[in-house]
């Protein structure tokens, strides 16, 4: 039997009550689709630990700062939902955003401080749209876990805050970022590139392992070696537009000045008209 597509939250909910009276352990793959192998790992993780694994597909509004961003999202449910089939998934969750949002929220996530560096500086009010969405779905599904990707590390650290802080009965799972043979991390908007703009993303990830690699080598200054990987970024290229690349507390997300410890080294970069964001743990010097 294939994934089952649920388009209702009260048909979902009806669904894994089922579960629920078999004990099954629930997992949510949460996704706003154009599935990917970045995908794959999260359901496989997901698979490997849970009875019943829902995947959910929704471009939330919300969370898009500009509205040719939200209309060039890549949608495709019907592929999205073959590859659900073909790794086990139990049942697809891809809600209207009429059944999300009856009515525009009047109570959302405040995600404070978390959200004042990295993408949070340039994307006012997305992550708490983002953090809203997701506590929506964990009301929803109900998981005992769910399942995230650390591409989106500034998303996976504030998710993870607001379950503690607000005490909600979800175990988190961070897993650890797909990338392509040349090391360009697996996303949705890959799909966006051009040819040859596909070739020119490369750019930051190799500044983010130039970066790895000096604070491997002991450099503990923060400012020094974000310019030194800045410089990665071909300056002659007019597709490409660096965003930010900054080092940061794993877990504050707050930038650092002094690397004395772990630290996330994270960029956002424009290729043409597409914005790519990526990020590296450097666990200091060895």
């Amino acid at each position: 039997m294939g994934a089952e597509l649920v388009e209702s939250i009260e048909h979902l909910r009806q669904r894994l009550t089922e579960a629920r009276r078999a004990n099954a352990t629930i997992g949510l793959v949460p996704t706003m689709g154009a599935l990917h192998a970045g995908h794959v790992r999260l359901i496989e993780e997901a698979r490997h630990e849970c009875q019943a694994v829902v995947v959910s597909i929704f471009v939330n509004p919300l969370q898009f700062d500009r509205e040719d961003d939200l209309r060039r999202y890549p949608r495709r449910l019907d592929q999205d939902r073959q590859l659900c089939d073909r790794f086990g998934v139990d049942l697809v969750f891809a809600p209207a955003v009429t059944e999300m949002y009856p009515v525009p929220p009047a109570c959302t996530i405040d995600v404070g401080h978390l959200a004042d560096h990295l993408c949070g500086k340039y994307r006012p009010g997305h992550f708490h749209s983002v953090a809203t969405v997701v506590m929506k779905l964990f009301g929803i599904v109900q998981p005992d876990r769910a399942y995230f990707g650390e591409k989106d590390a500034q998303q996976l650290a504030i998710i993870r805050r607001f379950v503690a802080d607000l005490n909600v009965p979800v175990r988190i799972v961070g897993v650890p970022t797909v990338r392509e043979p040349d090391g360009l991390a697996l996303s949705s908007r890959n799909a966006q590139l051009g040819p040859a703009e596909r070739q020119s993303a490369i750019a930051l990830f190799r500044a983010l392992k130039a970066a790895d690699r000096r604070i491997a080598s002991g450099d503990t200054d923060a400012e020094q070696v974000k310019r030194l990987a800045a410089a990665e970024i071909p300056p002659d290229d007019p597709s490409l537009r660096l965003e930010y690349l900054e080092i940061v507390d794993p877990e504050t997300m707050q930038p650092v000045t002094a690397i004395t410890g772990p630290v996330r080294v994270a960029g956002a970069l424009w290729v043409g008209s597409t914005r790519l964001i990526d990020n590296v743990l450097s666990l200091g010097a060895t």
